[in-house]
């Protein structure tokens, strides 16, 4: 369990009115991007997971729109592709939420749950969505390893279960205790940071084929 007491459900609710800009932003979108999800984003995964998989917020065109963290955009294909591989998915991800794809001992969640303007949200925001982290990570019983996605995630993750976000290494392909878990951290699988070379599908695969390492054993 997270060395910090959950304070909230383990995920917001769709319309979630905590955060105004992320408010004013969901509104905005749902007349830019009509028939979209455009709210809240529910944590995607199995409940009984040991691997928890955490990013930084919905994108716009991506979960913002689908519905499902990393659904629609372009990094939700290293990502969905590399859970195939080492086992921790099943079925066939086609991008969007009725594909069938099913995740196995693993679930993914976001530090922020709202789309925000630009993809950066604002440190106040973090804070505020913060609970909802801590509870989702306190509601799997049987997690071992959290993966983070970039190291906005890695010093959310931190705080949400009571530590400071220094606690950490930073950098891709860190590993650090964190209270009962493990840390994994890896560049964001962003098309920005595919596309340049900073992050490779071998360099993405290798951190969890090594969280899977953690978890057989």
């Amino acid at each position: 369990m997270p060395t910090s007491e959950p304070t909230a459900p383990a995920e917001a609710p769709r319309e979630c009115p905590l955060c105004p800009r992320l408010v004013a932003y969901r509104e905005a979108n749902k007349i830019s991007v009509p028939g979209g999800f455009n709210g809240a984003v529910a944590s995607f995964g199995d409940e009984q997971a040991q691997l928890c998989v955490v990013g930084l917020a919905p994108g716009r065109m991506g979960a913002n729109r689908t519905g499902r963290p990393f659904t629609g955009d372009g990094a939700g294909w290293m990502l969905y592709d590399t859970l195939l591989k080492t086992g921790f998915a099943k079925g066939s991800y086609e991008a969007r939420p009725d594909d069938g794809l099913e995740l196995v001992d693993c679930m993914i969640t976001n530090a922020v749950r709202c789309a925000p303007p630009g993809n950066k949200p604002e440190t106040v925001e973090e804070a505020t969505c913060r609970p909802f982290l801590t509870s989702r990570l306190a509601a799997l019983p049987r997690l071992k390893v959290i993966v983070t996605l970039g190291d906005v995630s890695r010093r959310n993750v931190l705080r949400a279960l009571g530590l400071k976000a220094s606690a950490g290494i930073a950098g891709h392909g860190t590993e650090f205790p964190a209270g009962p878990y493990v840390v994994l951290n890896s560049y964001h699988c962003s098309r920005l940071n595919t596309n340049t070379g900073r992050l490779t599908a071998e360099m993405f695969e290798a951190v969890f084929r090594r969280a899977r390492e953690l978890i057989d054993g």
